[in-house]
């Protein structure tokens, strides 16, 4: 084994690492955060950015072709989804009450729910 494909491993573990750790700093924000809303800040963002190390750090040490291709479509799919549930739990909360109104700083859907009834 060359001294670069031991350094590429090397970063490829310490990628994983980062964003298996930036994974379990997101699902302990899921269980401290106090609402609906920061616990789905809580759990996207980290989530979106670890998966993204951790797929980043597979494709160091596989590095071939179709593995580079499925981590892609993983990724891609891992974006498109993580979000829009995100969004979704949070509306349906919004929509059920379980959210309070007086902390938002802006309250653009209740202007948008309002004109469509």
């Amino acid at each position: 084994m060359t001294t670069w494909l031991t350094v590429v491993d090397t970063a490829g573990a310490v990628a994983i690492l980062l964003g298996a750790a930036t994974c379990l700093l997101g699902a302990l924000g899921m269980l401290r955060l106090p609402d609906v809303l920061s616990r789905s800040h809580a759990a996207t963002k980290p989530q979106a950015l670890g998966i993204l190390l951790v797929l980043v750090g597979v494709a160091m040490r596989l590095r071939s072709g179709m593995d580079l291709a499925t981590l892609a479509l993983i990724l891609f799919f891992q974006m498109m989804t993580g979000p829009v549930a995100a969004h979704l739990v949070a509306r349906s909360a919004y929509r059920t009450g379980q959210i309070d109104r007086r902390d938002l700083l802006f309250d653009d859907l209740d202007d948008q729910l309002t004109r469509e009834r």
